[in-house]
């Protein structure tokens, strides 16, 4: 058949070199394998090689390349972990799974290897089996060599204790290529897969797995008479890369022949996808200076085709460049990482803030002619650095300041910088280098603005000094880049003029201390305290006057300041604190606006004996016997040492019953004892007069009176008579005051009496003067009275009938009627209403029954016009009963009371025989 051989041969031909342009891997395949395996196969009629009588074939659609295929070791549910071992290693090698492989190639022609042992050996019991695996050449005319690496079987074991046993060798299809997005036409062969066994009998094929029966579905079915595996539609690489499918040939009865076939079907990648950014629009930062080499930033693309291949290998690449000065290639890109990194010099953030790069991604390692490619934005900020010093707008700049004043701005200093604003690079600092050692002056930074804005820290003086010439230098938050020298603009000169104002006169020294005695007279001269007027280049004359003297001790003289006394001064006095009297003074000139100052006169006051000494307590008691102590008192002096202390004490001679009685012994400089001369003094309140004379150079003597309380005592020497002091009564004001307060709570409870009677009388007027048209009395129950219902009441309803249809037997006796009925007397008659009487007429039929009940001797003691159960004698109203209301009074005309108001309009209607 040499038309088919050579179309086979084509076959092969094209596919490898399709498999070359879709995949390089394919190129690493020898031309003659793929040669001589068509032209095996074409010898064969195109039947893969087998090992045992009984195999399965193939008609492959693609002649398969020769790769080792997958094989998987069947456990046969043993469980087990089987480690095998050949007999001939040099020639097979056995896998842990148990596929058997050649390891060079054997001539069929010649004699073939003897029987192969294989030993499997159970590594937990160390159980042992063997089998031998036997070779037997193919029975066609031609036979094929076993090509180095083929899959000669699977060595399969079944449960524990039967012995191992070669079976048939399973034919493996290689994976199948088939490339994506293919146009057709659809189905599309694939692969054929036959059984010997279909030569005896008829067999059906099916096919399981992903893409066949599992989803996605429909992709893969396979004739079940033929066993053509077809692909029905495109396949997606990036969607799903593979299939694994299984392939089952059974007889008509369902009975599998074949075990299943393992087939995995490759997509190949085709270059359908374009490379995508991840992000669209990229944003990276440089510092300006940045050196060539400076990384800046990395954008990253992604394709979704196979990165194995060309078609997923990107290379990216710079566009453009905007703006392009002062290079037009200031950056550039690494092609494979995609790191964008300075190329040149020259970035300055002043004359380019921004750059913007236009990045493109290309697959197929960068081919433009074959590569697809997409683009992406990358905005490239260059950051600041502070290579600009600030400079001052003007080289010298003038302020003024009155004197004495501070925290006032006199200058503002304005300067310019290129940096970035409100950046550490952009925002000045200030400080003065020259023109100001007494430090009265500072240069903070206006944060809004940068401006420094000079300001007075500490008063100036005029009269000292009327300029300042200050030298002031800029500088930013951070030093200069090292490369950048300060510029001669940031340096700047301030004039600054002081302006005179009137200042306050002032008091030197203050406050003044003089040192005088107390006791001086009226109009005496003490110092003169003047104040001096720091404006020395005005003539300006200075008043005085006094601003606080609390004990109006003091004048000041106006014009020359002279301080004299207008009381004697007393150093004893309360204004006086630590022997010191302070009064302060006012100075005014007569500048424009006028100014004053304060001064403080302190003087202190030299103590002069000017006080007598006096007794203290000036009460004490004393028993009537002088057992067993006496009365101690102490003397006490306002003045000073050596004008107090020590006190003589002493008992006045022209007295003789205080002398007789009592007498005093003195105990130290200023304690005395006074004591009973005597053995028995009568209980009573005695007045003792006491000479104390203290020890001043003129000393000074008081006649104090000690007011002593003679009782009886206890045995501890307590008074037992608790009789008080008569002068320790209740003072006058106390008593005063108790009396307005008696007198006014009888006030109020007076007027507390009036209001209750008022309100009495009140009460009764407002239930005489009832309105009419208010008056309910005709109502049958009392609303202030919580019943228990009609048949808990002990009184018969029947007595608010018509006294002229009551039974004399139905009244009650008088044990038993309620306490607020009216007793039934043939009394005075009480008027008697007409049927149908004139609204006009109810007051004066009220009037008449009031005056009625007043003439009433047997009346009960309140009033009758609050009993409610006595409607009056000839009513012509029937009983109100639940009992009779229903049957009586069924033929009165009740349209009258409609004319009574709207509280009788109801009852009207009830009883006007209205059946609604």
């Amino acid at each position: 058949e040499p038309d088919r051989r050579a179309v086979l041969l084509c076959s092969t031909l094209k596919q490898y070199l399709w498999g070359a342009a879709q995949n390089p891997l394919f190129m690493r395949l020898s031309l003659c394998q793929l040669l001589r395996t068509a032209s095996e196969m074409i010898v064969k009629k195109e039947h893969v090689p087998y090992l045992s009588n009984e195999h399965t074939h193939i008609q492959p659609n693609k002649i398969p390349l020769p790769f080792c295929p997958p094989v998987k070791f069947i456990d046969c549910d043993r469980g087990v972990q089987v480690r095998f071992q050949c007999s001939k290693p040099a020639d097979f090698r056995v896998e842990m799974d148990g596929v058997v492989h050649a390891l060079h190639s054997f001539n069929p022609t010649t004699a073939l290897p003897s029987p192969v042992v294989i030993t499997a050996q159970d590594e937990t019991t160390k159980e042992r089996w063997q089998t031998e695996v036997r070779l037997t050449p193919p029975k066609e005319k031609h036979p094929h060599p076993i090509i180095q690496s083929e899959v000669i079987g699977i060595v399969k074991h079944t449960t524990r204790g039967s012995a191992l046993s070669r079976v048939k060798r399973d034919w493996v299809i290689p994976p199948i290529n088939v490339p994506e997005n293919a146009r057709g036409p659809f189905p599309q062969l694939l692969v054929t897969i036959r059984s010997d066994h279909d030569k005896h009998r008829s067999l059906r094929y099916s096919v399981t797995g992903p893409g066949a029966d599992q989803p996605p579905t429909g992709i893969f079915f396979i004739n079940p008479v033929s066993g053509e595996l077809s692909v029905s539609q495109p396949l997606d690489r990036e969607h799903i890369p593979n299939f694994h499918l299984r392939a089952h040939a059974v007889d008509l009865n369902g009975n599998q022949v074949e075990n299943p076939i393992d087939i995995v079907i490759n997509v190949i990648d085709m270059n359908d996808n374009r490379p995508e950014f991840v992000h669209q629009m990229w944003n990276g930062t440089v510092p300006e200076g940045s050196k060539p080499g400076t990384s800046v930033m990395t954008v990253t693309a992604i394709d979704k085709d196979d990165p194995k291949t060309q078609n997923g290998q990107l290379r990216y690449k710079i566009l453009s460049q905007t703006p392009e000065n002062p290079n037009p290639s200031m950056f550039t890109i690494n092609n494979k990482t995609g790191n964008i990194i300075t190329m040149a010099a020259g970035l300055d953030r002043e004359k380019v803030p921004q750059y913007t790069l236009i990045i493109q991604a290309t697959d197929m390692e960068g081919t433009q002619l074959y590569g697809l490619s997409n683009t992406a934005t990358a905005v490239i900020r260059v950051t600041d650095i502070n290579d600009n010093p600030p400079e001052f707008t003007s080289d010298m700049f003038y302020g003024e300041v009155p004197e004495n004043r501070v925290n006032v701005i006199v200058a503002n200093l304005t300067v310019t910088d290129k940096d970035q604003p409100n950046t550490p690079a952009w925002n000045a600092v200030y400080k003065i280098t020259g023109g100001d050692p007494t430090g009265r002056f500072s240069v903070p930074t206006d944060p809004m603005t940068n401006e420094g804005l000079v300001t007075v820290v500490k008063p100036i003086d005029y009269e000292i000094s009327r300029t300042f010439v200050l030298t002031v230098v800029a500088a930013n938050e951070v030093p200069l880049d090292q490369n950048i020298h300060r510029s001669r603009q940031s340096t700047a000169t301030v004039s600054i003029k002081v302006i005179d104002v009137n200042e306050s006169p002032y008091f030197d020294p203050n406050p003044k201390n003089i040192r005088l005695e107390e006791g001086m007279v009226t109009d005496s001269m003490l110092t003169t305290f003047t104040a001096q007027d720091p404006d020395r280049f005005m003539q300006q004359s200075i008043r005085y006057s006094k601003l606080y003297d609390p004990a109006g001790w003091l004048r000041i003289d106006p014009g020359n300041g002279r301080v004299t006394t207008m009381a004697v001064l007393d150093r004893e006095s309360p204004y006086v604190s630590n022997n010191m009297y302070n009064a302060t003074f006012l100075a005014t000139d007569n500048g424009s606006p006028p100014a004053s100052g304060t001064g403080t006169l302190q003087i202190f006051l030299l103590d002069i004996n000017d006080n007598a000494p006096y007794v203290f307590p000036s009460e004490a008691e004393v028993c009537e016997k002088p057992e067993p102590n006496g009365i101690n008192i102490t003397a006490v002096d306002p003045d000073l040492s050596p004008n107090a202390g020590p006190f003589a004490f002493d008992l006045p001679d022209r007295q003789p019953d205080v002398t007789r009685n009592w007498t005093i012994t003195r105990l130290s400089g200023d304690v005395a004892q006074l004591s009973l001369r005597i053995g028995f003094l009568e209980s009573g309140v005695y007045e003792i007069p006491i000479v104390i004379t203290d020890s001043g150079n003129l000393p000074m003597f008081n006649t104090s009176y000690l007011r002593v309380k003679v009782c009886q005592c206890d045995h501890n020497g307590d008074c037992t008579d608790r009789q008080h002091i008569v002068a320790a009564g209740l003072g006058t004001g106390a008593i005063i005051a108790i009396l307005l307060c008696i007198i006014v709570l009888l006030i109020l409870v007076l007027l507390f009496v009036v209001w209750m009677k008022r309100r009495d009388k009140e009460r009764q007027a407002k239930q005489l003067l009832i309105d009419p048209e208010d008056d309910v009395r005709d109502n049958i129950l009392k609303y202030d009275e919580e019943g228990g219902g009609e048949e808990d009441q002990d009184y018969d309803l029947s007595q608010l009938q018509q006294p002229d249809t009551m039974e004399p037997e139905a009244i009650k006796p008088v044990g038993i009627r309620r306490l607020d009925e009216r007793p039934l007397h043939p009394e005075p008659q009480y008027p008697v209403r007409s049927a149908a009487p004139h609204p006009g007429d109810i007051g004066d039929f009220i009037h008449e029954g009031l005056k009625a009940a007043d003439n009433d001797p047997t009346a009960p003691p309140y009033d009758s016009l609050l009993v409610f159960d006595y409607e009056g004698s000839g009513s012509t109203a029937g009983s109100l009963s639940s009992i009779n209301s229903s049957s009586s009074g069924g033929d009165q005309d009740y349209d009258y009371l409609n004319d009574w108001g709207p509280r009788f309009r109801k009852l009207a209607d009830m009883y006007g025989g209205n059946d609604e």
